[in-house]
């Protein structure tokens, strides 16, 4: 859109580099529906190593990824436990009822992080009134709690949990590489508690589309059959994962400028009157303005924000999320930074 100057709706909007639009220009490429792609190959292979996993599949997006592997773990009329406000939930269009026939269980929890005791409890007891719990799924980090990191010993007892339970455990890491700079652990040690793990590279990583699923090989070859029953087969598809072996090489340790600038809009905002931030949630590259002014609520100030060229989500009638990435330097985030300051100002 023209009249967008500072971006901050999403990590999505990113666009490919002069870097990643060449090694995509010279992707050496196959038929991937026979298995014959050699650029979609090696960034399987890739990742399936660096998640410490036997194996990987290539998809069209995190959505796809996702819903492949609750397809994969599950069977018609089970349920999923999820937290309430995560993005399998609450922003894939009721998939898993209409593609895997499983309803979902959502739970609350504190900073998109669930507690092992609710986990516990809602673990369906064998009684045929019930539906058996199928998949447990967490998301790391965490979009909709402002980009909070899964702390490793809560991911810890669940799995421990869900091993004793004979229940799988998925992860949509759609933005796991943030955590892992953010923690400086390693994605193989996140992965190493899943028995599935969605990792985006659309997202921060820069790549125009793709995201990879990896697991054990019983488990991708018959994901890969969802894949295609999904309509997510796909051809001379090298150019497109080239994208992300470029990101895989050059877009993962940048990913702590994103957390910067984030930190840098939210240590500047939290002092402006009529805007609230949780701290505690600014730990990647996302800032949730909470709006409490007499004159605005996040709806209104995001259009009057984008009056002055900045794009900012409002996700519910309070807050507005602004998402950092690396089309956004520290430059804009200042002169965002300003033009908050003036717009509540002159209200």
């Amino acid at each position: 859109m023209k009249h967008i100057r500072i971006d901050l709706r999403s990590d999505t909007v990113t666009r490919p580099s002069p870097g990643m639009r060449e090694a995509i220009a010279r992707a050496d490429v196959g038929d991937d529906v026979y298995d014959e792609d050699p650029t979609v190959n090696l960034l399987q292979e890739r990742v399936a190593e660096l998640m410490g996993k036997e194996d990987a599949l290539y998809v069209p997006s995190g959505t796809m990824s996702n819903q492949i592997a609750i397809k994969t773990h599950t069977q018609p009329g089970q349920e999923v436990i999820c937290e309430e406000n995560c993005h399998i939930f609450n922003y894939e269009a009721g998939a898993p009822a209409f593609l895997a026939g499983v309803q979902m269980r959502p739970l609350r929890g504190k900073y998109g992080v669930l507690n092992v005791d609710d986990v516990k409890n809602a673990i369906r007891e064998d009684n045929l009134h019930f539906p058996p719990t199928g998949l447990i799924c967490l998301e790391n980090t965490h979009n909709r709690a402002g980009g909070t990191v899964y702390p490793l010993d809560n991911i810890f007892t669940i799995a421990n949990l869900a091993v004793q339970k004979g229940i799988p455990l998925h992860l949509d890491g759609a933005r796991l590489m943030n955590a892992v700079v953010a923690t400086g652990i390693p994605a193989r040690e996140y992965a190493s508690y899943f028995d599935s793990v969605s990792l985006c590279f659309s997202k921060g990583l820069g790549a125009p589309i793709g995201s990879v699923l990896s697991g054990s090989k019983e488990f991708i070859a018959k994901a890969r059959r969802y894949r295609k029953i999904f309509g997510g087969g796909m051809r001379q598809v090298g150019i497109l994962a080239a994208a992300c072996l470029y990101a895989l090489d050059n877009n993962v340790k940048r990913l702590a400028e994103d957390h910067e600038n984030a930190k840098l809009l939210a240590e500047n905002l939290k002092n402006i009157s009529g805007i609230f931030i949780d701290m505690k949630q600014v730990q990647t590259n996302m800032v949730m303005i909470h709006v409490r002014h007499k004159k605005y609520n996040s709806v209104s100030l995001s259009k009057a924000l984008l009056a002055y060229g900045i794009a900012a989500n409002a996700v519910d009638d309070e807050r507005i999320r602004a998402v950092t990435h690396l089309n956004i330097s520290r430059e804009q985030i200042l002169e965002a930074i300003d033009i908050f300051q003036k717009i509540m100002k002159d209200s």
